[in-house]
């Protein structure tokens, strides 16, 4: 039976998120609340200067205080694993400062105890003296400083290997596309040349569950309980360390507190794995609140882009520079000015384009993923550059994306095309959203009030692979076996869907084992809106392969002759004696057909299995005499394939766009020569009840040729567009552009200042 073809029972409907009343109860596992048998608790020593050479680390009066059982250093660490550097796509990242250190509150030393309060306690008496080197903070001074972060460049993947030992650079990774002929013989004959540059700083993730790890001395091997979004990755990385087989570090994940990429590839699970070995006993670390912000932040940037347009408002050329605050360690910086550096000409048919996208090292923070991986930065940019260039040119700002908008089988400026895209209907729908043909009441008086919309792209990760299993069992339930982690976002729920509609049995018969690398098999992450998608196909195909080989019992025992009803029980007890038995389904899932990159120039045929399409509408109010910026509306279009379940589409839409909101009107991790000084919920402000304004949320439909009944991820796709809609949406009330994020009063009461030609406010 074609699987397509089953009528809808599961999959389409909004059944409950499985682990609803387990939450609400209280009764979910989290990693905080694990407590192992003579467990020690760890807490860091952080460096205190941003960039510095290491010359002593003095441990003896914190070894000598009252119930301290070890403090380990850089040094200590390399008595397990010889070579003490992670990292996802670079090795520059050690477990614990070797030698320097390269941002304030980087790991130099751990304490261990029974109780977590002694062990705090005696972090401060450590004495580490350094040798002070400049820092560079900025990604676009580092460009040009004679100062460097790293002396040379350890790419741990083959991929960039090219990169190895090159020495004397603050770029981590180097980044270019060239679609077309001659970009700049593109400019030369175009009518009208527009150039502009945009920023935008650090955020923080502060996901309510900071980072949690437990490492656990098992026999021979070493188990990792963890807070983590890619077990499958932990437990390959820990073995590399280690020098171990993979099959001895097995890494468990229950639910997550929030993850939104906090949480991806090593954290925490390196250092309490090194703690565990040398202790021999079970070692946790929990962060606080305020240890988040000198763990991992969002990738601030420098945006540059420069277009040129002919004299029908169609635009035949883009130039885009991209500078990615990447931090002091690579973590994930690459492949975000990568797959986010593609996309950077947005969704437009440019004939020419020349694309540079880099990512910086400085002495802040790690910068790594965030929701919407570096999209939501290059669409504010792009989206404000165009809105601009229709102002100058007089054009309406739908009619100018309409000119020039990416059509169904058009090519895209990687080289390949867009195919079962809703890419225009996303444009239409949004400006619909706020009625953008109908007349708008601007206000009155010192209130203004405006309207403003955005679009934006995004490709899906590739290569990546899901791997799954079903187990059917006789009495009728199955089992998902998937190293997918849920984080709030309600894939097991989803997943459980796409096996209970191949199967056809209540949703609610079907258990979700949570990833254990000993009991569930591989999967990339879970990361980039690519679960549904990648997870969901391997799911189906693993449910598919499980009911075939029932069917198959079936036939073996006598039970599936045509017209035949008999019950799965039946079926093993006719094979097994008595009512007791299972089949096993085994899947594994990697879009077919991806093509890598061109290194020198960007192009593919088939860079993507799909793509997302997102687009924002917004309208505010702004106090002319403050500066004072209210969010009355925001209508969030969504390209989401087919829905698994809408009402968990709904949240992932609205979820995503609150996110944004607070980063585009209020969120900004602020340093003080490369200090932290806003690293708590009294400082950092995240949006509130009362910052959330009315939010519609309007989901496309359109089937994805290749998804899992026809679904494709959606769960970053509301963040895209939110931070230019609600800039072109502050234009329009009064006429100012705003070129950094966060849009605060003050930004737009300046704003408006400088253009009354009275920057002190005095008039």
């Amino acid at each position: 039976m074609n699987d397509q073809a089953i009528q809808s029972q599961a999959v389409g409907a909004s059944h409950p998120r499985r682990e609803a009343r387990q939450k609400v109860t209280g009764r979910v596992e989290y990693i905080h609340n694990l407590r192992l048998p003579n467990m020690l608790y760890g807490k860091i020593c952080r460096s205190t200067v941003a960039h510095a050479k290491i010359v002593s680390i003095d441990t003896s009066e914190a070894e000598a205080y009252p119930g301290v059982e070890l403090v380990l250093t850089g040094e200590d660490i390399r008595k397990v694993m010889p070579d003490p550097y992670y990292g996802v796509m670079f090795h520059d990242q050690p477990v614990l400062a070797l030698d320097k250190v390269r941002y304030v509150g980087e790991p130099v030393a751990i304490v261990l105890s029974k109780d977590s309060n002694i062990a705090d306690d005696a972090c401060a008496m450590i004495d580490v003296q350094y040798e002070e080197l400049e820092p560079v903070f900025d990604e676009l001074e580092a460009l040009g400083a004679s100062t460097f972060v790293h002396e040379e460049l350890k790419p741990g993947i083959p991929e960039i290997s090219f990169l190895k030992g090159v020495r004397d650079t603050n770029v981590g990774f180097p980044y270019q596309l060239r679609h077309g002929n001659d970009v700049d013989a593109a400019f030369e004959a175009a009518e009208h040349v527009f150039e502009h540059e945009f920023r935008t700083h650090p955020s923080a993730h502060v996901p309510l569950e900071p980072p949690v790890s437990v490492a656990e001395p098992t026999g021979e091997g070493l188990t990792i309980h963890t807070a983590n979004q890619s077990p499958s990755f932990v437990s390959y990385e820990i073995a590399r360390l280690l020098g171990w087989p993979q099959s001895k570090v097995r890494t468990r994940v229950p639910f997550l507190g929030g993850g939104f990429g906090a949480k991806l590839w090593i954290r925490l699970e390196a250092l309490v794995a090194a703690a565990a070995l040398l202790a021999k006993r079970p070692v946790k670390v929990s962060l606080s609140m305020e240890e988040q912000f000198y763990t991992i932040t969002k990738h601030g940037a420098t945006l540059k882009i420069k277009s040129g347009v002919d004299k029908d408002g169609k635009i035949i050329a883009r130039k885009c520079n991209v500078f990615w605050n990447g931090g002091a360690y690579a973590d994930i910086g690459p492949a975000v000015a990568f797959h986010a550096g593609m996309t950077a000409a947005g969704p437009y048919d440019i004939a020419d384009v020349a694309i540079d996208s880099l990512s910086v090292y400085t002495n802040r923070p790690v910068a790594g993923a965030m929701r919407g991986f570096g999209h939501p930065q290059l669409i504010w940019a792009y989206e404000n550059h165009t809105n601009m260039m229709a102002h100058e040119l007089g054009i309406d700002p739908l009619e100018f994306r309409r000119r020039n908008i990416l059509r169904e089988g058009a090519e895209h400026a990687t080289g390949t095309k867009l195919n079962t895209s809703a890419v225009e209907q996303v444009l239409e729908r949004v400006a619909a959203g706020v009625a953008w043909d109908k007349p708008f009441d601007k206000g009155e008086g010192t209130i203004k009030r405006g309207r403003g919309f955005a679009i934006g792209i995004k490709a899906s990760i590739a290569p990546s692979t899901s791997e799954a299993i079903v187990r059917i069992s006789s009495d009728g339930s199955a089992t998902l076996y998937c190293s997918s982690v849920d984080m709030g976002q309600g894939s097991d729920t989803a997943h459980a869907q796409i096996v209970a509609e191949v199967l056809d049995i209540p949703v609610e018969r079907v258990h979700v084992v949570h990833p254990d690398t000993d009991v569930t098999p591989y999967d990339t992450g879970t990361l980039g809106s690519r679960s549904l998608y990648h997870m969901g196909n391997a799911a189906r195909l693993a449910a598919l392969d499980a009911k075939d080989k029932l069917d198959q019992l079936a036939k073996e025992v006598g039970a599936g002759e045509p017209g035949s009803n008999v019950p799965i029980w039946e079926i093993f007890a006719r094979k097994n004696g008595m009512p007791v038995g299972n089949v096993v389904g085994t899947a594994s899932f990697t879009p077919p057909g991806h093509v890598p990159p061109d290194p020198m120039t960007g192009q593919s045929p088939d860079i993507t299995p799909y793509w997302m399409f997102g687009g924002t509408a917004a309208e505010v109010e702004i106090d002319t005499e403050t500066g004072r910026v209210t969010i009355v509306k925001l209508v969030n279009v969504a390209d989401a394939g087919t829905l698994i379940n809408p009402k968990i589409v709904e949240h992932q839409v609205s979820g995503a766009s609150i996110m944004q909101l607070g980063q585009t009107m209020q969120e900004k991790v602020h340093f003080d020569f490369g200090q932290v000084t806003n690293a708590s919920f009294a400082d950092y402000k995240i949006p509130s009840m009362l910052d959330i304004p009315e939010i519609v949320n309007d989901i496309l439909e359109s089937e994805e040729a290749d998804g899992p009944f026809g679904a494709k991820g959606v769960g970053e796709t509301g963040s895209f567009c939110v931070s230019s809609a609600v800039a072109n949406a502050v234009f329009d009330a009064v006429g100012v552009r705003v070129h950094e994020m966060p849009i605060t009063g003050e930004t737009v009461y300046r704003a408006l200042r400088e253009a009354a030609n009275d920057p002190l406010g005095e008039d």
